[in-house]
């Protein structure tokens, strides 16, 4: 399958030096970079004798391979970023010489923003997106958004595509991850899911975090599972855990920095009435959240009581996704006022300010729209969205459209 973010690598090596990718382990980043035509230099910082070719001097090996070299799993390997800032700068307009990847590192992305400003471009990759599985390209729907330059009647009038439920509820309860995707048993499914649960406790969060309390940790993962789509109040959750606030803010970061958990901050700008300031997050994949919370098939999650707030945790997700599959830079948020006034997503960019409000059902009444209503009028929002299960996209308002999930 070609990823759709093949065109931003393509792009990126044409204008950058050096193109990090980094996300969540076994979301195909690998296989991404391995997919480019022209033969490149390929290292795996995980497999003991690159390690060993790298470690010991990496300005000399990034000398040696100073083109076409492929760097996986660079969180490895902390001394390598200012040797790559000084070989980028030893020939800065020469550009497409390094690509590196990275998983489940916050000191990855601290390493790549701080030391290689302005020398690479960054690809947050992702498992698969709901529009790879259905056609293998993004739907009009966040193309138009980007563009910065359509209205709530050209977003009403995009492509209706056949009806495709059962594949969107197929996607939605099994998540994107290639592997349980492509392989389509649920036993090796659960199988996979509970060794990559595993992995990411033992090796990946161990490695990077050898003082962290891991069965704390453990425990805190099986209890964020429970919080997603909920605002966070952090000193319940340390009372449950039995840990200092201080420690359970450290836990949500490694979280957020692990692509495990995607945190929104609420959207204070402008603020008119009295905000809840805490933030809100969601588990970035829907089929890790269900295994996690020991749903075993689509019916079981139907009757749920966590079905609403997957749904919406799915869809948010699938949206960002998209932007980052085309490179689009956003700030993302959500917004929600003392009274109960929501916003499920609140995207600002070049684009714009875009509210989006998302609704698992196939109806939409106007008293769930007063919260997207009034935030549209109030911050002169161009349109709102509501992203639902409905048969076609359709007007609401004049500045409000419905778009079915099946069109994204």
């Amino acid at each position: 399958m070609r990823r759709i973010y093949q065109s931003l690598l393509e792009e990126y090596l044409e204008l950058f030096p050096c193109v990090a990718v980094v996300g969540p382990r076994q979301c195909g980043k690998t296989t991404l970079v391995k997919s480019l035509g022209t033969p490149w230099h390929y290292f795996d910082a995980e497999r003991a004798s690159d390690l060993a070719a790298i470690e010991p001097d990496p300005e000399q090996f990034l000398r040696l391979y100073s083109e076409r070299t492929i760097i996986d799993e660079a969180q490895m390997l902390p001394g390598l970023f200012s040797a790559l800032r000084v070989e980028v700068d030893r020939d800065r307009a020469k550009k497409g010489r390094f690509i590196i990847t990275g998983s489940s590192s916050p000191e990855l992305m601290r390493s790549v923003s701080e030391t290689l400003a302005g020398r690479v471009g960054i690809i947050e990759m992702s498992p698969f997106l709901w529009a790879e599985t259905l056609r293998g390209e993004i739907g009009q729907p966040i193309r138009m958004i980007a563009s910065g330059s359509c209205s709530p009647r050209d977003l009403a009038g995009v492509e209706i595509i056949e009806a495709m439920s059962g594949r969107v509820a197929d996607y939605w309860f099994k998540g994107g991850y290639p592997e349980p995707w492509l392989t389509d048993d649920a036993r090796f499914s659960e199988r996979w899911m509970d060794h990559y649960v595993r992995t990411y406790l033992q090796r990946d969060v161990g490695q990077l975090f050898p003082g962290l309390n891991r069965e704390k940790f453990r425990l805190f993962v099986q209890v964020l599972a429970g919080l997603s789509g909920q605002t966070l109040n952090y000193s319940e959750v340390a009372r449950v855990l039995g840990v200092s606030q201080p420690t359970v803010r450290d836990y949500f970061e490694i979280a957020h920095g692990t692509f495990l958990w995607r945190k929104l901050p609420a959207y204070e700008k402008d603020a008119r009435k009295r905000i809840v300031k805490a933030p809100k997050g969601y588990f970035r994949d829907s089929g890790l959240l269900h295994y996690l919370m020991r749903i075993p098939d689509l019916q079981a999650l139907l009757g749920h009581p966590m079905v609403g707030r997957s749904w919406e945790g799915m869809v948010v997700e699938e949206i960002l996704r998209q932007l980052n599959a085309l490179g689009i830079a956003y700030d993302p948020y959500y917004y929600r006022t003392a009274a109960g006034a929501e916003v499920d997503l609140v995207l600002e960019g070049m684009f714009g300010l875009v509210p989006i409000e998302i609704k698992r059902g196939q109806r939409v009444d106007q008293r769930d729209l007063r919260g997207l209503n009034s935030f549209v009028k109030e911050r002169g929002c161009a349109f709102g969205i509501v992203v639902n299960n409905d048969f076609a996209p359709r007007l609401y308002t004049e500045k409000i459209v419905g778009i079915p999930f099946e069109c994204l």
